[in-house]
């Protein structure tokens, strides 16, 4: 099995922060994530976008490639995604030791919270996650949390992003915005969620 690694990286020369963009993928699948995958390549395209805007602002930007495409659940294991996305967090302490927010779509934003307990995380940005009702909050406790979900989505499900936000506001500084008219892989209003992600971002590592 391929490794986890970071594909693609703009780092100013003295970064404040590290935001860590994670791309979608599927409910099952092991064939390994490759420059033709259509979730990591639109990952690479929003972290493009994001780096022209927070490298400004003395803030680093690193995609991460997952080895396999799927989720994966298994008893007693832990998603594929969140095993990479927490190697991927180790490696930005070891190198940087800086605080680090998550940019995640789909279920790299259901993977951003799942290691949001990771100590380097102040905070994840969720654009049209994945997060089904029993997925846990607890991970986000003190951290802050900026969902977003456009109505016409038929992939993820907008409910539950309301309702997860909802619960996460407990334990976290947790917000929903209702992206309006849109569906689930960021093609319409494209300026408008690469603003969100940007702004959001910024809230996360104030």
């Amino acid at each position: 099995m391929t490794a986890a690694s970071f594909t693609d990286s703009w780092i100013p020369a003295r970064p404040r922060a590290i935001a860590l963009v994670l791309h979608g993928g599927a409910e099952q699948g092991t064939d390994p994530v490759d420059a033709r995958s259509l979730s990591w390549r639109r990952g690479r395209a929003l972290a493009r976008q994001l780096a022209a805007v927070v490298t400004h602002d003395d803030v680093g930007v690193l995609l991460l490639r997952y080895r396999v495409k799927g989720w994966n659940a298994a008893d007693g294991e832990l998603p594929a995604p969140i095993v990479d996305a927490r190697w991927a967090l180790d490696e930005i302490a070891r190198t940087h030791g800086l605080p680090v927010a998550v940019l995640g779509h789909s279920m790299g934003a259901r993977t951003g919270v799942a290691v949001a307990d990771h100590p380097s995380v102040r905070g994840v940005v969720a654009l049209a996650p994945w997060l089904p009702p029993d997925d846990p909050v607890v991970p986000l406790t003190g951290k802050v949390l900026r969902a977003a979900h456009g109505r016409l989505d038929r992939i993820t499900s907008p409910r539950a992003t309301r309702a997860y936000v909802a619960r996460a506001a407990n334990v976290a500084d947790a917000e929903f915005t209702d992206m309006g008219a849109v569906g689930h892989y960021l093609l319409r209003r494209v300026p408008l969620w690469n603003a969100y992600a940007a702004a959001g971002v910024r809230e996360v590592l104030v």
